[in-house]
């Protein structure tokens, strides 16, 4: 057997053991990787250890515990509550329209070229809030947002899109910036008014259509105070650094609450102790697994796999399935850069549309962000309330799974299989 089927077979393991044992799903991963990686990787003990740390995902960790850190001090100043009343009169008070609210400004923020992980980090703590204070179903509330994030992200300036059109542009094939941005803005709405549907009218058994005021029997203040004021103004700048100047929406968070703990520590005690460290150590651990993933080659034997099926057509459709699966727990962007050369040997010989192809690529790969091991949808998963973060885990892992069975074939058969593009 080979190392990379090896592998693929203890992730496998891995969720196995989670779910029949009470293991923390993280811990288990961190713990697969060292075993494996001690076994396989080459070279000295202490340069095996060095590889495999060099998975762990500290960006990751830095952006998930310093927006949390951060949100949770917005939560304790009441700054989340006012930003929860905002919305809803920009919503005219109708709470069924607060999910397309979330999606569509986290939509143009990914569009002007935010990362898609930064505009999550900023609109999910206050879907999270908008659901709280309205009793929404979480779930539904946090698929919009992150399904925001990759609609826009394919615009000619968004990250994806600029980062696709690179590679496609590099690898000198056929290319449509405004088609692939179309597509996934559409495929998303679409996936957006089926997540309502299904989801959206559901919490606890009680529609959601019509409920006009919060049923809380002491509405929040929601003045503006001088913590809530300075609240905000660290937020703008926390928004303007990660736009317009590239800074790292992590380290920011972490700045902007050590600031504000300075100037208002009655508003940040506690705040802590919210930190969903459990998340973050799941995420975390399955993350550093899949990395070490990578280092095998695993990625690269698939695609090895995938250039070996003489259909076109089939291929195409397994390069679409490994964009999804990949990316479900890996970097979507490293996956768009991965995987579209590989598809280069089908487009080559004309079998399929290049434009087709590239753009079913770029929707598998994705639409799977919803997945709780992807950024975007830990960032969702660490925001919800404590005692909703096991309901909104549960459900980003259903949906997200989903997404990864359904989104490759269907976007297959959309924009491949006619050959219209």
């Amino acid at each position: 057997m080979s190392i990379e089927l090896a592998s693929i077979l203890v992730l496998v393991a891995i969720f196995l053991v989670a779910t029949l044992y009470p293991i923390h799903l993280g811990a288990l991963a961190i713990s697969a990787a060292f075993v494996v990686g001690m076994f396989v990787l080459p070279g000295t003990s202490a340069a095996k250890v060095d590889a495999i740390v060099g998975g762990f995902p500290g960006d990751l960790f830095i952006v998930l515990t310093g927006v949390t850190f951060l949100f949770a001090i917005a939560r304790n100043n009441g700054t989340v509550d006012w930003l929860v009343d905002v919305a809803m009169r920009a919503a005219h008070g109708r709470v069924s329209l607060l999910p397309w609210v979330m999606f569509f400004v986290t939509a143009a923020i990914t569009a002007v070229g935010a990362a898609g992980p930064a505009a999550v980090a900023m609109i999910a703590p206050i879907g999270a809030g908008l659901a709280r204070r309205y009793h929404l179903n979480p779930v539904p509330v946090g698929l919009m947002v992150i399904n925001g994030a990759s609609a826009g992200s394919f615009s000619p300036i968004g990250i994806f899109g600029l980062i696709t059109n690179n590679v496609v542009e590099r690898n000198n094939l056929d290319g449509s910036p405004l088609t692939l941005f179309a597509a996934n803005l559409l495929f998303n709405i679409v996936l957006g008014v089926i997540i309502l549907v299904l989801l959206g009218r559901r919490n606890h058994g009680e529609p959601l259509a019509g409920l006009e005021t919060p049923s809380d029997a002491a509405p929040p203040d929601v003045r503006l105070n001088r913590p809530r004021v300075l609240t905000l103004a660290g937020l703008a700048a926390l928004t303007v650094g990660a736009l317009f100047f590239g800074l790292d929406v992590g380290f920011s968070a972490f700045v902007v609450a050590v600031l504000l703990s300075a100037c208002d520590p009655e508003g940040a005690k506690g705040a802590t102790n919210q930190i969903a460290w459990s998340t973050t150590l799941l995420v975390c651990g399955i993350v550093t697994y899949v990395s070490l993933m990578q280092a095998l080659g695993t990625v690269d034997y698939l695609g090895s796999q995938v250039a070996a099926v003489g259909t076109a057509l089939t291929g195409a459709l397994l390069i679409c399935y490994i964009g999804g699966v990949v990316s479900a727990f890996a970097s979507t962007t490293g996956i768009l850069g991965t995987l579209i050369p590989l598809a280069v040997p089908f487009l080559e010989r004309q079998d399929v549309s290049a434009i087709g192809l590239i753009t079913a690529l770029a929707i598998s790969s994705s639409v799977v962000d919803s997945s709780p091991f992807s950024t975007s949808g830990s960032l969702v998963v660490a925001n919800a309330p404590d005692g909703q973060r096991d309901v909104v885990f549960k459900g980003l892992l259903r949906w997200g799974f989903s997404m990864v069975a359904l989104a490759p074939p269907v976007a297959w058969l959309i924009l491949v299989v006619p050959g219209w593009l």
